[in-house]
């Protein structure tokens, strides 16, 4: 689903298996690599391949990520934000402004299609020639899609230890982003209660 791209694009920061941070979009390989990952989620709105990507496009991609991620902060609250970038946030309205002026610069025109057997639904098809442009256009509208849809009211920021993802909750209980997470959140958790044992006896 195209909507999840801005869960994509939030964790670009990411934990770096080390006890660290690690950010897929500092360099401009970096942003070459993760934009290549993205292809099938980026198929319709343009070929990575037609892509120059240099030190202005990974600004303006980095840019649109903190605001996601500040907007994606503004969900969780009251709960804690992702601790990757808690202290540096982008005010939320700021953030807004951002995410809907990136959106706009895209020249789009509504389509209805209706196959045959089918309802008649509406896409949106760029009209704008410029790759850059379109990349940035198609990020802001999935994350502009992601917000405005019903999986804003399950995304959480993971609390394992050391996690500094935003995931989508798929059932009732669960708590972390993935499996790994809530095996180091439930070892540091026994660990806690030993060193509490310890510090009783």
């Amino acid at each position: 689903m195209r909507r999840l791209q801005a869960l994509e694009l939030a964790s670009t920061i990411r934990h770096d298996g080390h006890g660290g941070v690690t950010d897929d979009l500092d360099t401009v390989q970096g942003t070459v690599r993760w934009l290549h990952g993205q292809g099938e989620l980026l198929a319709g709105h343009l070929a990575v391949e037609d892509l120059e990507v240099d030190e202005e496009l990974r600004a303006g991609v980095v840019e649109l990520r903190r605001a996601v991620r500040a907007l994606f902060a503004r969900v969780v609250s009251p709960g804690p934000p992702s601790p990757a970038d808690a202290h540096r946030l982008m005010p939320a309205d700021r953030a807004l402004a951002h995410l809907n002026a990136t959106a706009a610069t895209e020249r789009v025109t509504p389509r209805l299609v209706w196959p045959d057997g089918a309802d008649p639904s509406v896409r949106l098809l760029s009209d704008e020639p410029e790759p850059r442009i379109r990349l940035l256009g198609a990020l802001a509208r999935s994350a502009i899609d992601f917000l405005s849809g019903p999986e804003i009211r399950q995304l959480r920021a993971c609390t394992a230890p050391r996690c500094v993802r935003y995931f989508v909750k798929a059932h009732g209980r669960q708590e972390w982003c993935k499996p790994s997470c809530g095996n180091r959140a439930r070892a540091a958790r026994h660990y806690r209660r030993q060193q509490d044992d310890a510090v009783r006896d």
